[in-house]
């Protein structure tokens, strides 16, 4: 099959010009030139003072048909520039591109809008310039009103409405155009929770109903996994992996957090009244972030409180690869007496059952403070990144099944059978 977007070898330079120092007169200026001229027109010739940066290098893409495709990396990756190339916003520095089809972008709320139009008469000014007829857009005007649900607005100015209100239209118009080819970039960022569901059940209906092109910007990760199948991870303008987005978004995750990690040479670490020495998960009595399923873990925090305290806490959140907090736990939640912890060396044990979480990767962040006084922890993440392997007693006759759980329930369903006679 013929890909609908062939990307080979596409980079995008910029230059940035600057000069050190601060606000300078124009009088200045002019009496530095006359004292030294020579200098004056070495600088005009002399092209050292910009330096280059590449917001995108070396990348290749094949991109089908019919597929949704997740384009993800922290900010400053290269993932609007990407799209800004697509969109033959700006051209790119090196490279080629070959395009079969349509493109729609939505880049940016509102683009293409005039302030000063009404909701009418920017769906059609905006249509046009996405490549609609007027017919095209008479046609689908009222689909268009429908979906936005702006309706009482329509005939008002677009200069009045709410950022929200922009991106329901913007959306909407670019949605309903029937490209091949639709760039979305960090649209379901705005609007609220039912229009961003609404967004996602269209941009599903894009692809699987009307088999046209989706690529999408977003760090929304429950986004992208719900609407991609593949995705392609960003990082400094290089392309780092294009894989299915599952796989994709545990490693970009993982990367994010390590990065964050304060890692071992952190302990001991001595913050107002308290030293915290050490923070590591065990399995079978040894240290391990690779846990099995089948086997109970403990997370072991060892510290000292140099003083009496009062109100203190301490303790972890567990979290998925999304981030999404699915434990708490504290050691005053089943204790509440050692709120008031005397001076003194402590170690503290939390013990985790066998079958508790789910195959994956998943993050233990440790969290010690004073209720309404001080978070200890303020300026450091201090988070262990946990793996946890299959369980051999799961039933995983489909391994490749994506339920979305995380917790395990291990107990057996218990079932009664009142069999009929044949």
């Amino acid at each position: 099959m013929k890909p609908i977007i062939e990307i080979k070898n596409v980079g995008k330079r910029y230059s940035i010009i600057g000069k050190k120092g601060g606000y300078v007169a124009l009088r200045d200026v002019i009496t530095e030139n006359f004292l030294h001229p020579f200098k004056f027109i070495k600088s005009i010739f002399n092209k050292n003072g910009s330096e280059t940066f590449w917001a995108l290098r070396n990348f290749n893409l094949e991109v089908f048909k019919g597929e949704a495709i997740g384009i993800i990396g922290a900010n400053g990756a290269g993932k609007s520039t990407l799209l800004k190339i697509l969109s033959r916003i700006t051209p790119p520095t090196e490279g080629e591109i070959t395009i079969h089809g349509r493109i729609a972008s939505l880049l940016e709320v509102g683009t293409g809008f005039h302030p000063e139009l009404s909701g009418r008469e920017n769906i059609y000014l905006n249509g046009a310039i996405l490549g609609m007829t007027k017919q095209e857009i008479e046609k689908k005007f009222d689909a268009i009103v429908e979906f936005s649900g702006i309706g009482n607005f329509i005939d008002t100015p677009v200069k009045r409405y709410s950022t929200g209100m922009y991106v329901r239209l913007a959306f909407s118009i670019a949605a309903h155009i029937e490209p091949d080819i639709l760039l979305v970039d960090e649209v379901l960022a705005v609007g609220d929770a039912e229009f961003q569901k609404k967004c996602l059940g269209k941009m599903e209906e894009v692809t699987g109903t009307a088999g046209r092109t989706i690529l999408f910007v977003s760090h929304n990760m429950s986004a992208v996994e719900k609407l991609c199948p593949k995705s392609v991870l960003l990082s400094k303008g290089q392309l780092v992996m294009f894989d299915d987005t599952k796989k994709v978004i545990e490693h970009y995750l993982q990367n994010e957090y390590e990065k964050n990690i304060e890692g071992e040479k952190l302990f001991p670490l001595k913050e107002k009244d308290i030293i915290i020495k050490r923070f590591h998960t065990k399995q079978r009595n040894s240290k391990t972030t690779h846990l099995d399923c089948d086997s109970p873990f403990e997370v072991e925090i060892d510290f000292e409180t140099l003083s009496d305290l009062t109100l203190f806490r301490i303790g972890i959140y567990v979290k998925n690869s999304m981030g999404d907090i699915m434990i708490r736990s504290f050691i005053a939640d089943w204790k509440p007496e050692l709120e008031n912890i005397k001076k003194g060396n402590y170690k503290i044990t939390l013990p985790f059952p066998e079958k508790l979480l789910t195959p994956g990767n998943y993050f233990i962040a440790l969290n010690a403070g004073r209720f309404g006084i001080i978070n200890y922890l303020a300026k450091h993440q201090i988070e262990k990144s946990i793996t946890v392997g299959p369980s051999a007693h799961f039933n995983q006759a489909h391994p490749t099944e994506n339920t979305g759980a995380k917790i395990l329930i291990k107990n057996e369903w218990q079932i009664q059978t009142n069999e009929l006679p044949h």
